[in-house]
């Protein structure tokens, strides 16, 4: 099953000389997400898969002031035993659409891919103005939500795991 675990490049960077990370919140094609995407296309739905993983990778970077502010997300294939549904009804709350738990910490060497932002100075003051913009946005203010939105304009970049060390320079 291909999953999508939000990080930070912090994040990243701990995880990357001891080879995984400690992250149980992903993010997959799940029942209630093709239901709300109303697609049978896998691309597309793993696409939604990722953008939700890079919103919750907001909320990461809004509790570690000292990230760097772009959105990662890495991109892994792990057996199904792997993955356990998130609890909860994710059919009540549209924040937890896709959301899954993850059994155990995160092998980068399993990971395919790595998706993260730019180093792009328009696309960083985006993704800090959404930091700051998501606790409201996730209470319902629809300002915040716009700017929010702002970041996901911004598609993040594909990395292979080898360009890992280049990308945490």
């Amino acid at each position: 099953m291909r999953v999508y675990v939000p990080t930070t490049l912090n994040g990243l960077a701990a995880a990357h000389p001891g080879g995984a990370l400690e992250q149980s919140a992903a993010y997959a094609v799940t029942p209630a997400l093709r239901e709300w995407y109303v697609s049978e296309d896998l691309e597309e739905l793993e696409y939604a898969a990722l953008n939700r993983a890079a919103q919750s990778s907001l909320r990461l970077l809004a509790v570690d002031p000292d990230a760097p502010r772009r959105r990662v997300v890495l991109a892994l294939d792990v057996p199904d035993a792997a993955v356990r549904p998130y609890p909860g009804d994710e059919y009540q709350d549209q924040a937890s659409l896709g959301r899954i738990v993850l059994t155990g910490p995160v092998p980068l060497a399993k990971a395919a891919a790595v998706h993260a932002d730019p180093a792009d100075g328009d696309v960083v003051e985006d993704v800090a103005a959404a930091v700051a913009a998501i606790t409201a946005a996730d209470a319902g203010d629809q300002d915040a939500q716009f700017t929010v939105d702002g970041a996901e304009d911004h598609d993040l970049l594909w990395f292979a795991t080898q360009e890992i060390p280049a990308l945490l320079a």
